[in-house]
């Protein structure tokens, strides 16, 4: 193995490793190839393999007839080299008219498949560019993976100051074994955050045992969360203990715990009071020790004053209350999310990766989002499904999304009480007289950069009391 030549003068040249024992191609590789890379020959399968743990290349070229061991499928070859460099441009060059050759190539990790005799100065110009787009997407997807690792936590995705206060009272908390209130609107990620207190938690090797208070009516609530004894009541053919009951030891989380009833929250605070579950039809109670972390997107505060949710409960349960903010109001977090969802639902559906277009993302960042995360999780389902080739534009959004913007567009053009036009005109007019007159420095050359003739220019002076000599 060895080097023939490097990029003279070329700081951030290519690296590539060119894998063949033809000699006659040596002469070519040198004129064409050397100038333009950091190149290193290798003549053998051996040197191949070597080459690659040891000099990280950018790129490799194999000349399959002459470096694939003999009774070796190409094809299983070039998978090999694919896993021996995950990352890099890999191009396979053959004399043989192999039979969908391109195509089993790409199949095998490869790249490209080329017919040879070569063009090298063809190639030259290929390899350039393909590997200086190949290069530009492994740095953004380097830059993609630090800014997701710096901002995420517990598989909750946000960079943005109000995220990181979250995630600041979610440390805080996880260690101790009080009370957590999650609060915030639908969607906003609180089984996510209830998830990541248990994990940093000391019960995160117990079970975490998650109720929806509003997926049932009373009557089944009530079973589901405290269990109920063998012929407690018609249909209770079997023991079953409650939701409350397999906590014991590890963690409940009590989501929409606004959503039980009266009767229910009583049986609930005597469970928090004294530590005990009785079954419905029991005869005792239970001995348990479970953590509580309960959420809601009521205003709880209302519902007690209106009586609908016990006072004492309220204060039983808010012990540390912890508000997830709205991604309306999570400067940054969007691009984050949408890039995070696109290429999870892309992989999961092994569909070609997408990305959004400026314009596109810039409608979405001013998005209102009602429904939260959880709708921009949806329509990042929906857009890796529908939209064909690799880019997601503007006209491809949701039609509601697209008049959302405009409206708002609208409102800061003209605000809801309304606005005096010539006034507003006027305030115009006297920002560009203004910019011209300072660029130019005479009031003749700012009436020829505004387009305008001279006794206009002066006369919007004399209007606007614009003092400006010549």
């Amino acid at each position: 193995m060895a080097s023939i030549a490097t990029a003279a003068g070329l700081h951030d040249g290519l690296k590539l490793l060119f894998a063949t024992s033809d000699d006659a191609a040596l002469h070519d590789i040198g004129q064409e190839l050397a100038p333009a890379f950091f190149i290193r020959m290798a003549p053998d399968s051996v040197a191949l393999f070597q080459s690659l743990a040891e000099q990280t290349p950018e790129i490799v070229v194999i000349d399959l007839d002459t470096i694939v061991p003999d009774g070796t499928d190409v094809f299983a070859y070039i998978e090999s080299v694919r896993a021996a460099a995950p990352q890099i441009l890999c191009l396979a060059i053959s004399r043989t008219p192999l039979r969908n050759a391109r195509q089993r190539t790409k199949k095998a990790g490869g790249d490209e498949f080329l017919l040879a005799p070569v063009d090298f100065p063809e190639l030259r110009e290929y390899l350039l560019e393909a590997g200086t787009r190949h290069r530009e997407r492994l740095e953004a997807n380097q830059l993609r993976s630090e800014i997701a690792r710096k901002s995420t936590f517990c598989e909750m995705i946000g960079g943005s100051e109000a995220m990181q206060r979250v995630y600041e009272i979610l440390r805080r908390v996880a260690a101790s074994n009080s009370t957590v209130m999650l609060r915030g609107e639908s969607g906003t990620g609180k089984e996510l955050a209830a998830r990541a207190i248990v994990s940093l938690s000391p019960r995160r090797n117990q079970p975490m045992i998650s109720v929806n208070c509003a997926a049932l009516p009373e009557t089944l609530m009530e079973s589901e969360l405290f269990g109920h004894e063998k012929g407690s009541f018609t249909g209770a053919h079997a023991v079953h203990p409650g939701q409350i009951e397999l906590a014991d030891g590890g963690t409940l989380f009590l989501d929409e715990i606004g959503s039980l009833s009266l009767p229910l929250q009583s049986k609930l605070l005597r469970v928090l009071q004294e530590r005990v579950v009785q079954r419905i039809g029991g005869k005792s109670p239970r001995k348990i020790d479970f953590r509580l972390i309960a959420a809601t997107n009521d205003n709880l505060d209302q519902m007690v004053k209106r009586g609908q949710f016990r006072e004492d409960l309220y204060y039983r349960i808010c012990v540390i209350p912890v508000f997830l903010p709205p991604l309306r109001e999570r400067t940054g977090d969007v691009p984050l999310l949408l890039d995070h969802y696109l290429r999870m639902y892309c992989t999961a559906g092994d569909l070609p990766q997408k990305r959004f277009s400026p314009e596109a993302l810039q409608v979405l960042e001013t998005s209102n989002w009602p429904g939260n995360v959880r709708e921009l999780e949806n329509l990042a389902q929906r857009l890796a499904l529908m939209v064909d080739g690799d880019l997601i534009e503007v006209q491809h959004l949701p039609d509601k999304v697209i008049q959302e913007n405009t409206a708002k567009q609208d409102e800061i053009l003209v605000p809801a009480d309304g606005l005096d036009l010539d006034d507003e005109l006027a305030r115009i007019e006297v920002a560009y007289l203004t910019a011209a007159l300072r660029r130019a420095g005479s009031k003749n050359g700012a009436a020829t950069l505004l387009q305008i003739s001279k006794e206009k220019m002066k006369y919007l002076c004399r209007k606007y009391q614009i003092n400006q000599s010549g």
